[in-house]
């Protein structure tokens, strides 16, 4: 979990181990906590604070930067491990995933067994421990796996889960951080399954539509499979400054060279992209964003330039900045930039990305605006650190408006899928609606440890 990072760094840096550690930037840069051991968690210590308040709580704080090329290595030696026991392995972060054990190559029907098979071959690969947790659902997996960490094994069977809700706080449940907690406890919400009782519109006061799916799991109930491939749905970088940034112009340089990544990623993905935002963050710490939504493209001078242009609705020059940050979103897969004449309704695919002309009024975008652009602005008060148009003649038609084609792949399409492997998850989603309770299977979280938790993957199968 947290902790990957420090306990990769006292795993190469013997020196290390046994004292507070964080990794992070310094102290007089505004650097950040990415990782703190768990000597350094006795003093408060955590990820995400400032690594100045870091250092207020623990004077003899060993502070580490990052080294994330090492830890992207240690999480491939680890994934690749996982992968050869299933195919069904759900990553969450570089150091998180689910996997579902139902049929794995060691042909295993415990997924306890699984489980500590697997923390074993964690140990000999990586030199890091695991600590586990096995149950019959993603929610509950993810809750055992930090229950006795560090190098710990927790297994929740089906005939154990009642109990085990009634002795979890609310925040157990997934979405629930600490300022939605005081909130659901200040209505007399306290316990996990203070829910289940709970008045729905009291409770959707709080959590909004989120109400209904956490009843479910106050019941236990995570239907969730585990899925291996997920489309990507966004991509960008921020950068919070040593110190706040008050002229226009290095801000805009600074939004144009992040404009500038989010292209080259989007081409070395072969991706189009539809939307793109920038936030911004002043040094009060009010946080905006900015979006502006139009034809996809991956072209570097359109993104830099609408990415640059988006800093004329804020406040940037005006007010000092802290933090600049630029995303793209609503991707595009796209098959081939093809050339294509106005697409009237009747033509249409039901997977167009991008908007036709004479009926822009009538076809809605992704953000529902008339004329195939949008702008949206958010502003929200943030404490936390941490395609182009063209325009060709037809010899045969004259001049005609007409657009890159932006067509998104069917997912069949974009990632063939072997008839054994269709029948394979046909076979676990059938043993996962019959042997959900009554099963030797389930759902499991692994989590790498090194005398201090370091890494964590969640294991999952039905029934288990």
């Amino acid at each position: 979990m947290d902790a990957f990072y420090a306990s990769v760094e006292q795993r190469d840096h013997p020196e290390l181990r046994g004292r507070p550690l964080a990794v992070g930037g310094q102290p007089n840069q505004r650097g950040v906590v990415a990782a703190a051991s768990y000597e350094a968690r006795a003093f408060g210590v955590r990820s995400a604070i400032s690594m100045a308040r870091a250092v207020r709580l623990c004077p003899s704080l060993v502070i580490v930067p990052p080294d994330f090329k090492k830890y992207r290595t240690v999480s491939q030696q680890v994934f690749t491990l996982f992968r050869a026991v299933t195919p069904l392995v759900e990553p969450l972060s570089l150091d998180e995933a689910y996997l579902d054990v139902t049929e794995n190559a060691w042909g295993e029907t415990l997924g306890m067994t699984v489980a500590r098979r697997l923390k074993g071959e964690i140990r000999s690969a990586t030199g890091l421990t695991a600590s586990a947790g096995v149950a019959p659902n993603k929610f509950l997996a993810k809750i055992a796996s930090g229950w006795q960490k560090p190098d710990g094994l927790t297994v929740i069977a089906p005939e154990r889960v009642e109990p085990f809700l009634r002795s979890l706080p609310v925040d157990a449940l997934w979405g629930v951080g600490p300022v939605t907690a005081r909130k659901l406890r200040e209505r007399g919400i306290a316990k996990l399954i203070d829910v289940r009782s709970a008045d729905p519109a009291r409770l959707r006061e709080v959590v909004g539509s989120l109400a209904d799916w956490l009843q479910k799991l106050s019941h236990g109930i995570d239907d969730r499979p585990v899925v291996s491939e997920h489309e990507t749905k966004s991509s960008g970088s921020e950068n919070t400054f040593a110190r706040d940034l008050t002229n226009l112009h290095d801000i805009r340089q600074e939004v144009a060279d992040m404009a500038r990544g989010t292209a080259s990623w989007l081409a070395k993905q072969e991706l189009f992209a539809r939307t793109v935002t920038i936030k911004v963050r002043y040094s009060d710490f009010t946080t905006i964003t900015r979006s502006h939504t139009e034809t996809a493209t991956r072209d570097e001078s359109s993104l830099v330039n609408r990415a640059v242009a988006l800093l004329e609705r804020t406040e940037a020059g005006r007010r000092p900045v802290r933090l600049l940050g630029v995303s793209v979103h609503n991707l595009c897969d796209v098959v081939t930039p093809t050339r294509m004449p106005r697409l009237t309704p009747e033509l249409r695919l039901p997977f167009d990305c991008h908007d036709g002309h004479e009926d822009r009024g009538r076809h809605e975008d992704d953000q529902g605006h008339e004329d195939g652009k949008s702008h949206e602005d958010h502003d929200e008060p943030d404490q936390s650190d941490g395609e182009e148009r063209r325009r060709d003649a037809n010899p045969a038609e004259g001049p005609v408006d007409r657009e890159l084609a932006c067509v998104r792949r069917p997912r069949d399409l974009a990632r063939p899928r072997t008839e054994e492997r269709i029948r394979r998850q046909q076979r676990v989603r059938r043993r996962r609606s019959v042997h959900h309770l009554h099963g030797p299977g389930g759902y499991c979280v692994v989590r790498l440890w090194m005398a201090l938790p370091a890494f964590s993957a969640t294991l999952g199968g039905s029934g288990m």
